[in-house]
């Protein structure tokens, strides 16, 4: 076996306690495949030398690649999906580790951007505030259907259900058992709970979006809140990994699967990869600018009120956000200021 000091590509398969590394020299000769603990692995790769070291990206990889980086190692983070068809036959850490190795080497390969610190520490932000719009969903809907158990109907949307629970921890009543009514007043209570609590993680996101000039100049683009622009500059960074506007929306999924084959060309749904939470969050304001549009189209530009116009109301809302992913990346990459797109 060659001396690890030859070694010029190690492929790292991450996980909790015990990590598999899996080294080849520059001519292809695997060096080392090894277990390493938690503890050691920083101590292990402080006697190799400056090499090119693959990962797959998931949630502790952008910690590693930091602290891999800070010893002088070039990191590369790929994503999954795009590692798995160098998997050769079963699967354990050893065989996960080679497949890593082998498609860091692909001069096709796509990587995926180290955050920083202070990326991932605002992210944590959007996704507690995430989980908690989805528990107060759970919540409105369990408050609906025991009211409606007792021929209570409560409007549609979140504002009536607030107006709800605050009568009711008022002392305002249904007319239902005193068990139900207590069982209710508990719901109503964690529900309101959880509304101030996302208030308050939203004035948090607001105030850091402030202090960015690329979420501010996002936030000047119809359908563009400070949530969504620190989400973006969040989890994007540098826009310029991106090479071009389409890059950006195939990899927020809003382009359309190709299913093309024998030169017929043919497009289905789109592809839903990428960050869901950024896809997300602009089909929810893209909607919200649809329905401003219907309302009154003399407010938005040519572009939007044709397509709103001509394409089913989903449909046309899908091609907004993707329309709106390829500005926010000419926005980024080239700093300039939202334009009306034309028709």
């Amino acid at each position: 076996m060659n001396h690890p000091r030859t070694v010029k590509i190690v492929g790292l398969d991450l996980a909790r306690d015990v990590f598999q590394a899996h080294g080849i020299s520059e001519n292809g000769r695997v060096v080392f495949n090894k277990a390493i603990k938690r503890a050691k692995l920083l101590a292990f790769f402080e006697t190799l030398p400056p090499c090119v070291v693959g990962m797959e990206a998931c949630g502790s990889s952008h910690h590693w690649g930091r602290q891999l980086r800070r010893l002088g190692q070039d990191v590369k983070l790929m994503p999954a999906s795009y590692v798995k068809p160098y998997v050769k036959c079963g699967k354990n850490d050893a065989v996960d580790a080679e497949a890593i190795c082998e498609a860091v080497r692909r001069p096709t390969m796509r990587f995926v951007e180290i955050k920083t610190e202070e990326q991932q520490a605002i992210l944590s932000i959007h996704r507690t505030r995430d989980l908690a719009v989805r528990q107060r969903t759970q919540m409105a809907n369990m408050i609906r259907s025991l009211s409606r158990e007792f021929g209570h109907i409560l409007p549609i949307g979140i504002e009536a259900v607030t107006a709800f629970a605050k009568c009711h921890l008022d002392g305002d009543h249904p007319d239902m058992p005193e068990i139900a009514n207590g069982m209710l007043g508990i719901q109503c209570y964690q529900f309101i709970g959880l509304n101030e609590r996302i208030e308050g993680y939203s004035r948090m996101i607001e105030q850091h979006a402030l202090l960015s000039a690329d979420a501010r100049r996002l936030m000047r683009m119809p359908g563009i809140g400070p949530i969504t622009a620190s989400a973006i500059i969040a989890t994007i960074g540098d826009a310029h990994q991106f090479r071009t506007g389409r890059d950006l929306a195939a990899w927020l999924g809003l382009t359309p699967l190709n299913k093309s084959s024998g030169g017929k060309e043919r497009l289905g749904k789109i592809t839903k990869q990428g960050d869901r939470y950024i896809r997300k969050l602009l089909v929810v304001g893209m909607t919200s600018r649809a329905v401003m549009a219907k309302r009154s189209p003399e407010k938005v530009d040519l572009w939007t009120a044709k397509i709103i116009a001509d394409k089913p109301f989903r449909l046309a809302t899908t091609a907004m956000a993707n329309k709106a992913a390829r500005a926010i990346w000419a926005m980024l990459t080239k700093k300039q200021e939202y334009r009306q797109p034309t028709v």
